[in-house]
């Protein structure tokens, strides 16, 4: 198969969302106001003086590096094609921004219990969260509620899984780690809120018979 001609067939949604993706991250890597676009619309604690509303949409956009963003679309490649051909464009749309959206809020959620009740500093208000993860692992979700027996080839280790337990393993181990606060730097709790967004919304369709799985 002519690789070029694959790509073409990747439907609008998810095809638009990579190429904003990557012109985000040349703007805030080339751009003498990177900085700055990081600053205005990274995700920041809503204790943190920096921290606007407008970011649980901005934030999704951001990436802290090429290996960050890559990972991240391409899973949106993988999953989202799927998910737009059998959703719809529209509807596709509408469950990426809910995911990315619910995921900002429960870490924003995590983030604030953990300043007020917890031993978190000042200086942690200043460290942002960015990337399309939250939004990413609301598409894992997906595919493994409506696609539960399809087999993922898993990278490391390379092995066979069906999707349902994908899920699963994935959700558990996010959980673990927000929980423990091991892996620190990494938004756990946006993963595990995407996730958790993505099954409420599905469930929620469902029930109104707007699909069906």
């Amino acid at each position: 198969m002519n690789n070029s001609r694959y790509f073409s067939s990747t439907p609008p949604v998810v095809l638009n969302l990579i190429i904003i993706n990557a012109l985000m991250l040349l703007a805030t890597e080339l751009l003498p106001v990177g900085n700055r676009i990081v600053g205005a619309l990274a995700l920041f604690n809503v204790e943190s003086p920096l921290f606007h509303s407008y970011q649980l949409v901005t934030y999704m956009f951001l990436h802290g590096g090429f290996s960050h963003l890559f990972f991240n679309m391409f899973a949106l490649w993988m999953f989202g094609r799927t998910l737009e051909y059998e959703l719809g464009s529209k509807r596709f749309l509408t469950y990426y921004m809910v995911c990315g959206v619910g995921a900002g809020v429960l870490q924003l959620l995590v983030g604030w219990l953990e300043y007020r009740y917890g031993n978190v500093g000042m200086m942690a208000l200043m460290v942002p969260t960015v990337g399309a993860s939250g939004a990413v692992f609301g598409l894992l979700l997906a595919f493994g509620v409506m696609h539960p027996n399809a087999v993922i080839m898993l990278l490391i280790p390379p092995i066979p899984m069906k999707a349902k337990w994908f899920v699963v393993v994935y959700g558990v181990i996010e959980l673990f780690f927000g929980i423990s606060g091991r892996m620190d730097g990494v938004a756990h709790f946006a993963h595990v809120g995407g996730m958790l967004w993505g099954f409420l919304l599905l469930y929620y369709w469902k029930h109104k018979g707007v699909i069906r799985y």
